[in-house]
């Protein structure tokens, strides 16, 4: 088999860098397992700037190579990138366009879907277009007396709401809002992380996570797992990736045949009918009532020790590794054939 030059671009610069550097170590782990790859690590700041893992600044250009500052060295010639950053510019599909313009394969969903999914507004136009059960909302494209007005409507009607930044990832500038006095300062809040927001209604609900990645020629969902938050809390930032969480996680939640099917069919449904790519992660809740309702997929989901994509994957019988690898040679081949 023919060596593979694969570049493993992490960071990013955003709210989510850190957690970005822990996801390429499970990537770094997982391709060193494959002997006729070769890895080379950069780092994206949140100035552009890209630096290897020994310290060397360098950057991508569109001849598919790394160059680096130092001219002594050699140009590295990419011939795939694991884009492997949550949140902007990776999730976003921002850098997905680039990779598209010159023409280099790349892991990942492509630069359409990722928008489609990072957006909170997009997507949940698409889930309902695709008759997919979603929480309720309203939509706000700037902070004035309207959009105050309808969001204190929104909470009369509702009881609880949440706030949340259209285009941010990883629960970043998402609130819960109970009470009438916190609505103007939380809708200030959520305008900085993006120009859009969208009012929810708060669901008193289960939440269910499914890994959907495509492998061996067909789209797979594993079972539902389970991320059980402190009561009465939601499942912040904060308690996604501190060490001092008390969210708990089961890779596979105690749910009925019917329920855990029907979960599955619609991540499937959402993931072929967005025209997703390679993997996401798809997160549901389950009502009281046994209602199940569509949150949001992330197109890139973390692959941290705590982590749910990777477990959920393992239990259903697939191998990381072996998944890459077949992964990207079928990337490879692909451009090849174009």
């Amino acid at each position: 088999m023919s060596p593979i030059n694969l570049l493993l671009l992490c960071g990013g610069g955003g709210d989510e860098h850190a957690i970005s550097l822990l996801s390429a170590n499970y990537f770094e782990t997982s391709l060193a397992k494959l002997d006729h790859i070769n890895v080379l690590r950069v780092e994206l700041d949140a100035k552009g700037q890209y630096t290897t893992k020994s310290g060397e600044p360098c950057e991508l250009n569109n001849r598919k190579e790394i160059r680096f500052e130092d001219a002594a060295i050699s140009p590295w010639p990419v011939d795939y990138v694991i884009p492997c950053i949550h949140g902007y510019p990776g999730e976003t599909g921002d850098i997905q366009s680039y990779f598209d313009l010159i023409n280099l394969p790349y892991f990942g969903c492509d630069s359409e879907g990722s928008s489609n999914c990072f957006n909170k507004i997009t997507a949940k136009m698409w889930f309902t277009a695709l008759g997919i059960p979603n929480t309720p909302y309203i939509f706000l494209n700037q902070l004035d007396e309207e959009s105050i007005e309808q969001t204190h409507n929104a909470l009369k009607q509702w009881g609880s709401i949440f706030i949340k930044a259209a285009s941010q990832g990883s629960s970043v500038g998402c609130y819960r809002v109970d009470n009438v006095g916190e609505i103007e300062q939380t809708l200030t809040d959520a305008f900085r992380y993006a120009p859009y927001v969208v009012v929810e209604k708060t669901i008193k609900a289960r939440e269910l996570e499914v890994a959907v990645y495509q492998y061996k020629g067909k789209t797979v969902a594993t079972l539902p797992g389970e991320v059980i938050c402190a009561s009465d809390t939601f499942y912040t930032f904060d308690e996604k990736y501190a060490a001092d969480s008390k969210a708990t996680t089961k890779v596979v939640a105690e749910v009925s045949d019917a329920i855990a099917t029907q979960i599955q069919q619609y991540a499937i449904k959402v993931f072929d009918g967005m025209k997703l790519r390679h993997l996401s992660r798809i997160d549901f809740f389950l009502t009281e009532d046994g209602e199940i309702l569509l949150n949001e997929i992330n197109t890139f989901p973390g692959l941290t020790p705590i982590s749910m994509f990777p477990k959920m994957l393992a239990n259903h019988g697939d191998d990381f590794s072996q998944y890459l690898n077949e992964t990207i040679n079928n990337g490879i081949e692909d451009k090849c054939v174009r």
